[in-house]
């Protein structure tokens, strides 16, 4: 079953039910996935199309074009100058959101080596889940290859909650693969 279809024929059910709420639109739900990767200044300074490389595998993984985020200031001590590219980002709503996580916890999480589940500790107090991929060769869409480079990305799944109990038990309802506690 599509997570879309679960979370409204059968999560929004559960959740009224269990936190007692009276309308279908006051239940937690997910409101956006965000995507980033920083630049590494080195790897960009060494091979002038890095950041098209980047560019173009983060549109692979999401289906989208991302946004370049540019320095804002110039900082001496990081050697970062004004203007400068430090990162991607995407933002995926709606339909793609779904399709992406789906990807996320059924594909590209198990492929991760020693994958073990996700700490339940990595929400935050507004209710936002944040993961970290050590590379992008977890996701299906990579050919390995034709990359030679490598580089770590960032997801956030933002929840319209900012509780974090709602948030966890709308997490685990729409099956994100948390860590099990094993009792002694």
């Amino acid at each position: 079953m599509k997570l879309k279809n679960l979370y409204q024929k059968e999560i929004v059910p559960k959740m009224m039910k269990k936190f007692g709420f009276k309308n279908r639109l006051a239940v937690p739900k997910i409101e956006k996935v965000v995507i980033n990767v920083g630049i590494n200044k080195k790897k960009k300074d060494n091979d002038p199309k890095y950041v098209e490389k980047v560019v173009d595998l983060v549109s692979q993984i999401t289906g989208q074009r991302p946004k370049l985020s540019r320095a804002q200031k110039s900082v001496a001590g990081f050697n970062i100058r004004q203007g400068e590219v430090v990162g991607v980002n995407a933002i995926l709503r709606g339909e793609k959101k779904y399709s992406f996580l789906e990807k996320v916890y059924f594909i590209a999480l198990p492929r991760t080596r020693d994958f073990r589940g996700i700490d339940p500790k990595s929400v935050d107090k507004g209710g936002n889940l944040s993961i970290g991929f050590d590379n992008q060769m977890a996701f299906p869409e990579i050919n390995p290859e034709e990359v030679d480079k490598t580089f770590p990305l960032q997801m956030t799944i933002t929840t319209s909650t900012q509780d974090r109990n709602e948030s966890l038990e709308l997490l685990r309802l729409l099956k994100t693969p948390f860590k099990v506690k094993k009792d002694k």
